[in-house]
Parts: structure tokens; C-alpha cells; sequence
């Protein structure tokens, strides 16, 4: 009774294995296009920096820093909006506006005050 026991246990992790490998298997049957993304949808609504705005906000944060400021209750979150009272600092040839928080340099959507993205 034992050996039959153990051989089902074997059998159903053997199997549950099999069917964990495969959630990322895709069989396709031949003669059939499938077209996988490169990267993730941004979420609607999302706003994408592009690589060039990236390179200039981190160098032109880094050659002018800024005092941070603790706001509490803030969480450093995508979308978090930012009090009118922070002051936002201007990036050249950038829509955007920074500001240091909690140690973290953040980039504001000068419109909506809401948290684009948390560089540090």
C-alpha cells in the first residue's frame, strides 16, 4: 500500500510540475503567425519618456540637486499627485518638472502634479 501511495505522490508532482512548465509554453500549430510584443502595453493613460528625455532629466538632476522635503502621507507612487505647495523645479527642452522627496528624486507632470516616475 506504501509503494502505491508514494508512486501517486510521485506521479502527481510529476504531473503538476508538467503543468506549471507549460503556462509558459505556446504550441502553435505549423504554418500559423504568432506575434509576441517586444515590451508590455503601457497602462492607458500612461506617460511614456522617451530614452533621449531620460538621459537629459538624470543628467540635469544630477548637475543640479535640489533639497529634499518630507510630505507626509505621501506615497512616492505612479500617479501620486504632488501639493500645490512643493515647489517644481524646470528641466530644459523637458515637459516635466522635479522634485526631491524623501530623499528621492521624483518627476512631476507639471499640469496634474501627479508622480510620473521615482528616478532613484
Amino acid at each position: 500500500m506504501k509503494a502505491h501511495l508514494s508512486i501517486a505522490a510521485t506521479m502527481f508532482l510529476l504531473v503538476s510540475g508538467g503543468i506549471a512548465a507549460a503556462q509558459d509554453t505556446v504550441i502553435v500549430p505549423s504554418g500559423r503567425t504568432v506575434v509576441v510584443p517586444a515590451e508590455p502595453a503601457p497602462a492607458p493613460g500612461a506617460v511614456m519618456i522617451q530614452p533621449e528625455q531620460q538621459t537629459i532629466i538624470r543628467e540635469y538632476v544630477h548637475r543640479n540637486p535640489v533639497a529634499s522635503i518630507n510630505i507626509l502621507g505621501l506615497e512616492l507612487n505612479l500617479g501620486s499627485k504632488v501639493p500645490d505647495t512643493v515647489e517644481l523645479h524646470e528641466v530644459p527642452d523637458v515637459p516635466y518638472r522635479y522634485t526631491v522627496i524623501d530623499g528621492q528624486t521624483v518627476l512631476i507632470d507639471p499640469q496634474t502634479r501627479e508622480i510620473l516616475q521615482v528616478l532613484n
